[in-house]
Parts: structure tokens; sequence; C-alpha cells
């Protein structure tokens, strides 16, 4: 780029005939955006986020409540339980598709349009279940139009995480990427309020039966709704300023003269940053455990197999969650301030040990001390959670930025929370004990202490293009 005073000295002594004062040029808003820009586009992502995992909480409290007899019915509970959750587990395996499918756009297209596409399929796919017919009315057909539908939403989950996360951290000011990062990251724990909020009410209101009987379906027909408000939010916002800068990232420039590589974001990953891919995803998979068992599993399994009262499991999670959300902005700030790794390797010790007293408390059956244990637990996931939502993408370059860090989230998804349930209740056929709960959960928390122990500091990364 040439310079500028070669042009403009010439014309020195002319420039008082210019009334305006001088001035440097404001800086591009696409490179350097406000903090009120960033803002919104965080909460616009938290909105789309929430909305996605509303949708993914209502199938999985469903499932430990009432899909398992719609679907899969059997003379054992257990079987169909696991038939139920097989269903829940085979949207994970779905998330790697989604991964390769979005990853690609949103590294080569753009990471707006990618979380636009994503959130219409999970839209249509939660809205399908609400309108399937039972296996009672339509045989065989019934569950194999619901393991299709639940896998459609675990491609649209494959590219939601990385490209909420990434537009956000992209848009943050210096030195508070975390913060603006971990924003959308609460989504997750919103949109279980949020499914709770919709399903307690409703199973009060309609009552046992007739909820087992089809008041099960209205939080996945309200989802409509969410769907439509989530869409017009992601539409009015812009696209990253990382992306947007880079000349090479536009699809036509794309098309005439793409990187080496670029058309396959994953195969790149793997080809170039494979430790960096699986270390990450290590240093995800025990809070994906503890979230999954804690907010999907023990749904079931305290009122299946302890007696615990339904209510008191929904309590225990809700009040949980609260907390842990209360905990994101302030975790994510510390993470700002001090590094991503202290943060995250407190939240994983702390989980290591809290394991085992945290599923120990159900044995009590008392609302108030499975309250409190699933508090602490949650709390601790916040720190570990947190700042992974910077951590992950700046592991990985720009280009491969949105493949990187949702390949490691997702997988971490898929192996640590996604067949968890199954695990457990597998665990829970053979030594009937929640101890057992606490051990394995323990184990994987375990190992991503060990895997963030051997990854860096990614605090002062440039988010270069």
């Amino acid at each position: 780029m040439p310079e500028l005073p070669s042009h403009t000295a010439p014309n020195a002594v002319s420039a008082p005939i210019d009334p305006r004062p001088s001035a440097s040029p404001p800086p591009s808003p696409a490179v350097s955006p406000a903090g009120a820009k960033a803002s919104r586009v965080a909460a616009a992502s938290l909105v789309g986020t929430t909305i996605e995992y509303y949708d993914f909480a209502v199938y999985g409290t469903a499932s430990a409540l009432v899909l398992g007899p719609a679907f899969f019915p059997s003379d054992n509970a257990t079987v169909s339980s696991l038939a139920a959750f097989l269903t829940f587990a085979a949207a994970f395996l779905a998330r790697p598709v989604g991964v390769m499918l979005f990853g690609t756009i949103g590294d080569r297209i753009g990471r707006r349009r990618a979380l636009v596409v994503s959130l219409m399929l999970m839209g249509v796919a939660t809205v399908g279940v609400g309108l399937l017919p039972t296996y009672e009315t339509a045989g065989l057909l019934a569950p194999v139009l619901l393991v299709t539908l639940r896998l459609l939403q675990g491609v649209s989950m494959g590219g939601e995480w990385g490209g909420a996360v990434l537009l956000a951290a992209e848009h943050a000011p210096p030195g508070r990427r975390a913060l603006y990062a971990s924003i959308p990251n609460a989504g997750p724990s919103l949109g279980f309020l949020l499914s709770t909020a919709v399903i307690l009410p409703t199973l009060n209101l309609a009552g046992r039966d007739a909820f087992t009987d089809w008041a099960w379906r209205i939080p996945f027909l309200l989802s409509t709704v969410l769907v439509v408000v989530g869409l017009w939010v992601r539409t009015t916002i812009s696209e990253s300023p990382v992306f947007a800068s880079a000349p090479d990232r536009t699809p036509r420039a794309l098309a005439e003269t793409p990187a080496a590589g670029s058309r396959f974001p994953l195969g790149t990953l793997l080809a170039r940053h494979p430790r960096r891919l699986f270390l990450g995803i290590g240093a995800a998979l025990g809070g994906s455990a503890v979230y999954y068992l804690t907010i999907v599993y023990s749904l079931s399994y305290g009122p299946k197999e302890l007696g615990i009262d339904r209510n008191t499991m929904l309590i225990a999670a809700s009040v949980g969650s609260a907390a842990g959300i209360a905990l994101t902005l302030p975790a994510a700030r510390l993470a700002d301030r001090i590094g991503r790794r202290p943060v995250m390797l407190t939240g994983a010790v702390g989980s290591v040990l809290w394991a085992v007293p945290m599923y120990a408390s159900l044995s009590s059956g008392d609302v108030w001390v499975i309250t409190g244990a699933y508090t602490v637990g949650l709390m601790l996931l916040a720190l570990m959670f947190s700042p992974v939502a910077a951590f992950l993408p700046e592991l990985f370059p720009a280009r491969l930025r949105y493949t990187g860090a949702s390949a490691a989230f997702i997988l971490a998804n898929t192996f640590g929370g996604g067949f968890a349930p199954l695990v457990a209740t597998w665990l829970n056929s053979h030594w009937e004990s929640p101890l057992v709960l606490g051990f394995y959960t323990g184990g994987l928390c375990l190992l991503s202490l060990v895997c963030l122990l051997a990854l860096p500091e990614t605090r002062d990364h440039e988010f270069d293009v």
C-alpha cells in the first residue's frame, strides 16, 4: 500500500482552505467494532444458542420422562430407557457431520450464515418431533421418524456452539475475548432452565397421565415461536470482523483462488493440528460428562432407581444451573485477567474431588442436600466451561477456527456427554449405587485435567487473519 504522505505533502499549503477540521479517519467498524456492537452480537449469539439448547434439553428431559414408553414400549423399564437414551446419543453421532458441514460453511462462506442455517434446521427437527405419531399409532415408523429427526437435531448442534462463541469472540474488544465468548456459552444452561420452565408447569397442570398421553408435545411445538425470534435476531447482526477483513475469505475469492486445503477445513485441521485438536477434545470431556449426567441422566435415574420425586430432581438441576450461569461471566472475566488455564484447572481439580460427593447426595433423597451438592458441582463446571469458549478457538488459526473449535467441543460432547447416559445406565445395572456415577465422572474430569496441563495458555494469542 503506498504511503499517504507522498501524495498529500505537495498540497499541504492548501489545507487551510478546507474549513473542516483535520482528523484521523475513524477505525473501520468491521475491524474495530464498538463495545456496544460487540455486546449486541454476543447477546444475539446467546439468544440463538439458548434456543438450540432449549430444543435439545426438551428432548433430553422428555426422553427421561415419557419418550421411552411412547416410542419404544417394553415390559422392561430399563430396556425402554436404554432405547430412549440411545436415540438421545444418536444425535451426538450426527454432530460430527454438522461440524464438517457448518465448519466448511463458517470457515469459507461466513460465520453468520452458518448459524442462521443451523438454527433453521434445529427448529424444523424439534417441531417435527412434537408432531410425530407414537408407536401405538404408527408402529415401527414412529421410532424411525424419531431417530431421523433426532439425527437432524444432532447435525444442527454440530455447527451451533462453535459458530456462536466464535462470532462473539471475533467481535470482542481487546482483553475481553473470554468475557464476550462466554455470553453465548451460557446458552446450554439457559436452554435447560427454559425447557424446565415450560415442562414443569405443563406436567403439573396437565397431570402425569395427560402429559404422557399428549401434553409432552407442547414444549416441542413452542419451539416454533422461539426459532422465529432467534432467526430475526441472528439476521440483524454483522459478520465476524476477522472473517470479513480477510481478502481470501469472500465466496468469490474462494471460488477463484482457493487456499490449499480450504475446501475441506476438517481435513486440513487433522493434517496440521492433530495434537491440539485431540487435547482440546480431552480438555472439554469432563465438563460435558458433568453437564449431561446432571442435567439429563439423573432426571431419569433419581426417580426410577432411587424413588426420588421428579420435582426434586428438576429443582436441584435448575438451581444448580442458575448458580452456574451466575458464575459464567465472573469466571470469564477472571480468565481474561489471569489466563484461561488457571481458571479451568481450578474447575477440573474441584470436579475431580467433588464428583463422588455430588452423586452420593442422591442417596439422601433430600431436596436440600441434592440441590446443594448439584449447585457446587455446576459452579465448578462453570469454571471449566466458561473460559473454554475462548480457549478452544484460540488454539487454531482463523481460517480453521470455526471447524477447530466446533470439532473439539462437539467431539468432547459426543464422547463425554452423548454416551454418558448410556454408560451410566449400564454401570448402574451392574453396580446399584450412585457412587459409580461419581467415579465415572471424576475419571473423565481427571482426563480433562491432564489434557489442560499439556496445552499452552492462549490468553495473549492474537486473532490474526
